[in-house]
């Protein structure tokens, strides 16, 4: 047993967090000039969860380069031009209690409007999408760089933290699973390569004191996906390339197969996040139809998780957080804000 409950302060480096609640990221697809740059509807969305009691806010997906977004309605990070409209985001955040981190990513194969994907291989998702294009080894070099620079602007934005997305079959996933990397170059004999030297070269341009986040999904449920065994080995080799906490899911990278088809239930993905937890002696974050307020508190309770991460709750309920802490008897009144309380 931990002993933590939801209103539990958590610390990391640098970070302290008000609560063990953290906004999980999820796409807005609400960009309206197809410029990657956020507008007042990502302003509103990440501000009124703030005011909603949340420790940490994790922005959605944000991509290093215009052909690495799912859409072209999603957020991107490949220019200073993006700068502007996160950092007012971020003040916001931060004025309201809530720290803020940004999830860094490449949708690789997954680039639903690129004109020509790319990918680790020339192995499509599915037959519903395009056909990417292998990267040349010197390509898979640089895209290690834009990375770095998507980091540099996002630490110039004032983000508390960075999260690299490594799950969900997007680009860094697509590198470390052996069903969609088959290179035959260095990159293919080290399924790990890419991703740790992404990391090495986002910790270039973050602070020292700035925890690093990864979320990767630690198994695949497709027929010859890989299993937890093999993620605690993947979460374990990006620990020590310099990750300081995990956020664990799962799947992701196809159609599961029939007996490997989770069960969408209340906390389905705690125990992959348990296992990566007891193998490796780190904090992580849980994620996965954590809704429940109860449910969610026992799992901190119970040394399963150190983080609850919530997604589509949040979707429905800005005030979550306050919500779920008040129902399970912690001090909810220390998160609501001054002008709110008469309402409590």
């Amino acid at each position: 047993m931990s002993g933590f409950t939801l209103e539990t302060p958590f610390a990391m480096k640098g970070l302290q967090l008000r609560n063990r609640t953290v906004m999980a990221p999820m796409c807005q697809y609400s960009v309206t000039k197809k410029d990657g740059i956020a507008n007042e509807w990502h302003y509103l969305h990440y501000t009124s969860r703030a005011l909603g009691g949340i420790g940490l806010i994790i922005v959605e997906m944000t991509n290093v380069e215009p052909d690495g977004r799912i859409s072209d309605q999603c957020l991107g990070l490949w220019s200073d031009d993006h700068i502007p409209a996160l950092k007012r985001i971020v003040d916001a955040a931060h004025a309201h209690g809530a720290k803020i981190g940004i999830q860094i990513a490449h949708a690789g194969r997954k680039a639903q409007d690129a004109v020509l994907p790319v990918a680790p291989s020339a192995i499509a998702f599915d037959e519903t999408y395009k056909q990417p294009r292998a990267l040349t080894t010197e390509e898979v070099k640089q895209m290690v760089k834009t990375f770095g620079d998507a980091t540099r602007r996002a630490v110039e934005a004032g983000f508390d933290t960075i999260e690299l997305h490594g799950a969900h079959g997007y680009l860094m996933h697509q590198f470390h699973s052996p069903r969609t990397n088959t290179r035959d170059d260095e990159y293919g004999q080290d399924l790990t390569l890419f991703g740790r030297e992404v990391i090495a070269e986002v910790k270039k341009n973050m602070p020292d004191d700035m925890p690093l986040l990864l979320r990767i999904s630690a198994l695949e449920y497709v027929e010859d996906g890989y299993s937890i065994e093999y993620g605690i080995e993947l979460c374990r080799a990006f620990l020590e390339a310099g990750v300081d906490l995990l956020h664990i899911s799962t799947g992701g990278e196809g159609t599961p197969a029939p007996a490997k088809r989770p069960k969408l239930e209340p906390g389905f993905q705690l125990d992959a996040a348990y296992a990566v937890k007891e193998a490796l002696g780190v904090p992580v974050v849980a994620v996965g139809m954590l809704d429940d307020p109860q449910f969610a508190a026992d799992a901190l309770a119970s040394g399963k998780t150190d983080l609850i991460a919530v997604g589509r709750a949040l979707l429905r309920d800005p005030y979550w957080a306050i919500h779920a802490i008040k129902e399970t008897g912690g001090d909810f009144r220390a998160q609501v804000p001054k002008a709110y309380i008469r309402g409590y």
